[in-house]
């Protein structure tokens, strides 16, 4: 009888410290995505921020060099993708094709000292210029979180608890292959 009162105690006590680890686990799982979701809106904060400068800079800029028509439709054009875009691969070439085009730009305004020397001109530049560091940082954020995700969910017991609760991977912000090679402006 005693034997049987232990062993049942033992097996109780096993079952609270199985159920205790999954809670825990699935808790730990819960935490590290939706670090993952904030660092993600982190990122679409800043886009967004850029994006609503972008319309001051172009009307800046088209005040100097109005015939430079191709650029500032392209200006338009990518940061209209980017506003359009939804999701982690749709996001990232957006901006990736709108920072090329932001590059553009600025190579234009290199021609134009007056534009170079008027100050609504260089605030707007250093502002993007703060705010590119800025994306930068949130892109190496959310990578960084989206690592922690995958090791919590990937590694041995944590994968078994993210398997039962449907956990699924996320993906990781990536530069396109295209918008790693430099930008050529052409006149």
């Amino acid at each position: 009888m005693a034997l049987g009162t232990t062993l049942i105690g033992a097996l109780l006590v096993l079952f609270a410290i199985a159920v205790m680890y999954i809670v825990f686990g699935y808790n730990r799982l819960v935490v590290v995505r939706n670090r993952c979701d904030n660092a993600w809106s982190q990122i679409d904060v800043q886009l967004k921020k850029r994006t609503d400068m972008i319309p001051n800079l172009v009307e800046t800029v088209k005040g100097y060099a109005a015939h430079e028509k191709g650029v500032f439709e392209e200006v338009a054009k990518a940061r209209s993708g980017l506003m359009n875009a939804s999701g982690v691969t749709e996001v990232s070439q957006a901006d990736g094709n709108l920072t090329k085009a932001l590059k553009s730009l600025f190579a234009v305004a290199e021609n134009y000292p007056q534009l170079k020397a008027d100050a609504q001109f260089r605030l707007l530049q250093e502002q993007i210029e703060g705010m590119e560091s800025k994306i930068a940082y949130a892109r190496q954020f959310y990578n960084d979180n989206i690592m922690d995700y995958s090791n919590t969910t990937q590694a041995f017991p944590g994968n078994i608890i993210a398997g039962i609760f449907n956990f699924k991977q996320k993906e990781y912000y990536q530069i396109a292959e295209a918008d790693r090679e430099p930008v050529k402006v052409k006149f």
